[in-house]
Parts: structure tokens; sequence; C-alpha cells
């Protein structure tokens, strides 16, 4: 089980757009402080609460662990923005609670108390490798953790996504647009879609359509290596990461999706359950008590 070779500094990014933020991570710091751990912030958050902080690459280079202060999107970025950095990142929910944040503010000070005595766990989980090949030779390259949406750019219009697996052409999904999920994001947009929950710590594709025009069209779940290619020659497509960034598809274009080469390092309480988390968030069981 791998384990952080220190634990004296963290590195924090906070919710962005969010100033109100400001009291909730002073009253953490105290705490991370008080656990004889130092806090260094990201200067965009830091300049969002008028304090002073380093650069990202500076901030990966010189922390131990990175903590997310915020939700779910607030990880998303984070883990995307420090791939390759080999930096754990922790989630601390300022609200409720999260699938990826899942250490709420109550139990900031028993998980550090937890940290200190190396009962943490650290799970590696799959993330998405893909560009787009432009029709005219260039490339635009990102990552994702929880899924890839490819949908219309106009909202009237259907999509027409023509869908490879190893470069051979296997369906034509005819909709709203396609979700290719990692196991992760399996509970996001996927759930919402009609896609299949899967442990997170499986390594697949989840490829689930979005209000297809065809009963017949289905989740497809496809093992990490394979590549998946999908491309459009009737419609200008919209590629969303994360829910957080887009990148437009053009007419030529081709969008290349593989399994990235290493995942992202999410660091946990020992104790966390992630059938519990499901049970919570989805209130499973709940009308048989």
């Amino acid at each position: 089980m791998e384990r952080l070779p220190k634990k004296e500094r963290a590195g924090f990014i906070l919710k962005p757009e969010s100033p109100e933020i400001a009291p909730i991570f002073e009253d953490v710091k105290k705490k991370f402080e008080n656990a004889g751990i130092e806090v260094v912030l990201w200067a965009e958050s830091a300049k969002m609460i008028q304090k002073d902080g380093i650069d990202f690459d500076r901030l990966c280079e010189i922390s131990d662990f990175l903590v997310s202060l915020g939700g779910d999107g607030t990880i998303l970025s984070l883990v995307r923005r420090s791939y390759g950095k080999n930096r754990p990142v922790v989630g601390i929910n300022a609200g409720n609670l999260g699938f990826l944040a899942d250490i709420t503010l109550k139990e900031v000070d028993n998980f550090l108390l937890q940290l200190k005595k190396d009962e943490y766990r650290i799970d590696e989980r799959m993330m998405i490798e893909g560009f787009i090949q432009k029709s005219d030779g260039k490339r635009e390259e990102f990552y994702a953790l929880n899924d890839v949406v490819i949908t219309r750019e106009v909202v009237s219009k259907m999509v027409n996504i023509d869908a490879f697996i190893n470069d051979e052409w296997f369906n034509t999904y005819r909709g709203d647009g396609l979700i290719i999920s990692t196991p992760t994001g399996s509970t996001a947009y996927n759930l919402a879609s009609g896609g299949p929950i899967i442990y997170p710590l499986t390594k697949a594709f989840i490829m689930t359509p979005i209000s297809p025009h065809s009963l017949t069209q289905r989740p497809l779940v496809v093992p990490v290596d394979f590549g998946i290619g999908l491309s459009s020659n009737k419609s200008r497509l919209l590629a969303i990461i994360d829910g957080q960034d887009t990148y437009p598809i053009e007419k030529g274009d081709i969008l290349r999706i593989q399994g990235a080469k290493i995942g992202a390092k999410l660091l946990h309480r020992k104790e966390r359950n992630y059938f519990s988390v499901l049970r919570e968030k989805l209130s499973w069981g709940e009308d048989s008590k």
C-alpha cells in the first residue's frame, strides 16, 4: 500500500469564485498547522481571498500532498491540473458530502490524527487521456477524471456520432450526444443518463448515449486498453471535459480517447467505504426501513 514519504506540507486549492470560503480556509489551515503540517496556498486561490500564494508548479514541487477545499468540481479541476505531478490529492468538502471530496469539515481533526498515524489509503483512479485530431493536422490534448461528453452545439439539432473501437467502426449514435465515462465518473452524468455504476477502482470505459433516438442504443462497457475514436461528418460537436472545459469538434476532426498512462491518486480516510457513500448520496434502502 502506497505511503506518503513525508506529511510536512500541504498545498491548498480553494473553490474558485468563492471568496466566502475564506473563514473556512482559515479554520482548516489552523487545524493543519496544529497537527504540524505547513499550509501553502495556490496564487489564484490566494488572490481570491486577498492572501499570499505561489504558482501552481512550485506548489506541487514543495508540497507532500494537495488539498482541494470545495466540492467535487474543485477536486476534478485540481486532479487535471496536477496530472503528472505525482502528488496525492485529498478533498475536503465545504458543503454537502461528495463522491470525491468526501472529508467533511467536522472530520478534519480526526483525518489529520489518522494521517499522522499512517491510517489512510491512497487509491489510484483511472483517468482518460484524449486529443482532438484537427483536420489541419493540429492536436488539442486533454485529461479527464470523470468523463468526456460529446454533445450538440445547437440545442434543436440531433447529433450523429460515428464511433470506432481500435479504429474499427462499430456504431453511429443518433440523439443528444454520448458520454465516455470512467468508473469514477459513473455516478455523475453517466448515472443521470441511465448508465451503470461501476466500482471506481475498476479500469474500463462506459459509453452511454444521451437521449438516443433508438431504443437499441444501450450503455456499453469497454476495457481500458481499447482505443475509442469519435467523429461526425454531419454535425459540429462539442467535447466537454469533466463538465468544465469545452472543445469544439469540427466536421472532419477526430476525437481519440484512451486510458491515461498514470492514474489520479486520491487520498482517503482508511475506513472510507465507497458503498456507504453510495447509500447516503443515492438514498438507497430508505424505503425498506
